[in-house]
């Protein structure tokens, strides 16, 4: 504690008076391993295997269950659920999720560098596991969208 000396004129008699100060040293501290941790963690946050998604004006589809994504990525790699998949073990993989849950959605993220016969071999597999349920992503044009009636 800091003591500070008589701030009234009085006499020598008067002893040192405390100085109240805040030490903000710990909340400094805490704020900035706060700081570390958020730094950290943002880029843990983002969804999905990378991929430059083409364009749409189409809206926005509204999702009922969580749906089964499947990336193409760009060097024509298969990934479910964000593992990758052999090409040759896709339908197989499939057809189990469609047992878990055959009303399931499966939704395609095609990088747009990806030849589009490689996407519509995907699709291909994804019929042969006998899901009928799917969707292309893309990501949406600037501007305003078309609205569906």
């Amino acid at each position: 504690m800091a003591f500070a000396g008589p701030s009234h004129g009085g006499g020598e008699d008067d002893g040192p008076l405390p100085m109240a100060d805040m030490n903000v040293t710990p909340l400094v501290d805490v704020m900035l391993v706060l700081l570390i941790v958020f730094m950290v963690a943002a880029p843990m946050m983002v969804v999905g295997v990378p991929v430059e998604l083409p364009k749409t004006a189409a809206p926005r589809a509204a999702a009922q269950r969580p749906p089964v994504v499947l990336t193409v990525a760009a060097d024509s790699r298969i990934f479910l659920r964000q593992e990758e998949v052999p090409a040759a073990e896709l339908a197989a993989r499939l057809a189990t999720l469609r047992e878990e849950d055959p009303e399931a959605p499966v939704y395609v993220r095609g990088d747009r560098s990806v030849p589009y016969g490689e996407v519509l071999r995907v699709m291909g597999r994804i019929t042969q596991a006998g899901i009928s349920k799917v969707s292309l992503i893309a990501e949406a044009e600037p501007g305003p969208a078309i609205r569906a009636r």
